[in-house]
């Protein structure tokens, strides 16, 4: 049974514009660098055997600051856990997005949910049939992310994915599980806890 710990990137400055980023490869800013830093001691509550990210600048930066605060070597990419490609979408905001792809429009060159969760399960799946008992961590991005949870707990509603929370998953038999949604690393408890927010904007927050 392998343990899976989805990492969110830390900020960017297209995150605190609140514009969509996609495959758009921005850089952390300075509160990503200190977020992706918090979040590699709080995974050095625990030890790891393998660290991996989406190969985009932002993760793989996260993911190498993480690393470092663990005595790891850098994140070995992986590209199916890379974020959603949201096409035209891409560098505008919530209310620009609004006003140029009303509700049903058709965005082009976006990809589909069902696809981006196809791919992020597949490489995930790929992880852990290489690395059967091991604990890895895997920085990825917030629409990534959110697929892995629908594929996990289809019928569930989680709050929103920040930047630089963990998400724990075990991968068995019958299929990927949840262990933790905003894992404390504590303690490993099955369900995620917590209040649950408003998230029906999803289709256009920034990853």
């Amino acid at each position: 049974m392998t343990e899976l710990y989805l990492v969110r990137h830390g900020e960017t400055d297209w995150n605190l514009a609140r514009r969509i980023q996609g495959t758009t490869d921005i850089p952390l800013n300075d509160t990503g660098r200190a977020q992706a830093q918090a979040t590699g001691r709080l995974l050095a509550r625990r030890q790891w055997d393998g660290i991996y990210a989406s190969p985009l600048g932002r993760a793989m930066e996260t993911g190498s600051i993480i690393a470092a605060e663990l005595g790891m070597p850098t994140p070995t990419p992986v590209l199916g856990v890379v974020e959603r490609e949201y096409g035209e979408a891409e560098g505008l905001t919530w209310e620009q997005i609004e006003e140029r792809f009303p509700e049903g429009a058709e965005v082009p060159g976006r990809e589909t949910r069902e696809h981006v969760a196809e791919r992020v399960v597949a490489a995930l799946c790929e992880l852990a049939n290489a690395h059967p008992g091991e604990k890895l961590i895997v920085v990825s991005h917030g629409g990534a992310i959110r697929s892995v949870l629908q594929t996990a707990e289809p019928d569930a509603k989680h709050p929103m994915i920040t930047n630089g929370s963990v998400h724990s998953f075990r991968m068995t038999e019958g299929g990927l599980e949840l262990i933790a949604f905003d894992d404390s690393i504590e303690a490993e408890s099955l369900g995620g806890g917590g209040d649950i927010e408003q998230q029906n904007a999803l289709e256009h927050r920034p990853a």
